[in-house]
């Protein structure tokens, strides 16, 4: 296609969403009023599914779908870079040298790692309970095993970081939110619906249906996606080394 067919097909397609733009916002709801619709329901839904956190009920329950689509597009984007970046032909591998770290960095990063690795875990578990969930605690649990690269050397973070495993959980968990939707419909219900599971006590860890494990997986999607996506780097940075020519 030609540089004239593009523009006027770039203009069509921008004025088609500007128009649609236009008319979503005339339709909106005055700002500052008492009137918020959206909200109300959001709130009224989250309480009678006992999510005690509101945006985790629409993310994980109310508007499932769209985290299917969010957690999609990562798992897509990972495994582009993991082929992206794979090793080619004139390039072989190099181990790293040992690096020189300062003890007062080596020491904080270790002390630092377990506690990073608790905290994510936690936003993880209490996502349904508290600001936080899957996609902010699952990066931080993989946040805080690069703080061995940091603190250490390349080669400690290789060793608590099996690239393989981790692929292979980055999968099971996409996979995983896919069979608890398709358990709602097997239980003849919606995809995705919220209602085989009991609902539990409100404010608690085992409350919200589907929430806590729809979160859950998706925790686990994230932490993994982010340690391969950073193992591909960091190859590329450390390790993988051109053919010299000749």
């Amino acid at each position: 296609m030609s540089r004239r067919p593009r523009l006027w097909l770039l203009a069509v397609g921008s004025a088609s969403l500007a128009a649609l733009l236009a008319a979503a916002c005339l339709d909106l709801p005055g700002f500052g009023g008492r009137s918020h619709p959206y909200g109300t329901r959001a709130v009224r839904a989250s309480l009678a599914r006992h999510t005690a956190n509101t945006i985790a009920s629409v993310n994980f329950d109310q508007r499932a779908y769209d985290t299917l689509g969010e957690m999609s597009i990562l798992f897509a984007a990972v495994l582009g870079c993991v082929v992206l970046l794979r090793q080619a032909r004139d390039e072989h591998r190099e181990r790293p040298r040992p690096a020189q770290v300062a003890r007062p960095v080596r020491r904080y990063a270790l002390l630092v790692v377990p506690v990073a690795l608790v905290c994510g875990l936690y936003i993880v578990a209490h996502g349904q309970l508290s600001p936080g969930g899957g996609f902010q605690g699952g990066v931080v649990a993989a946040t805080a095993l690069h703080l061995l690269y940091l603190g250490a050397d390349y080669r400690a973070l290789e060793r608590v970081r099996p690239l393989g495993a981790f692929e292979a959980t980055d999968a099971l968990s996409v996979c995983a939110y896919l069979v608890l939707g398709l358990a709602g419909v097997l239980a003849g219900t919606a995809f995705l619906a919220n209602t085989l599971l009991p609902y539990g006590t409100f404010n608690t860890l085992s409350s919200g249906g589907f929430v806590p494990l729809l979160n859950a997986a998706v925790g686990m999607e994230v932490a993994s996606a982010v340690v391969v996506l950073l193992a591909n780097f960091l190859d590329q940075a450390v390790e993988i080394v051109e053919e010299e020519a000749g």
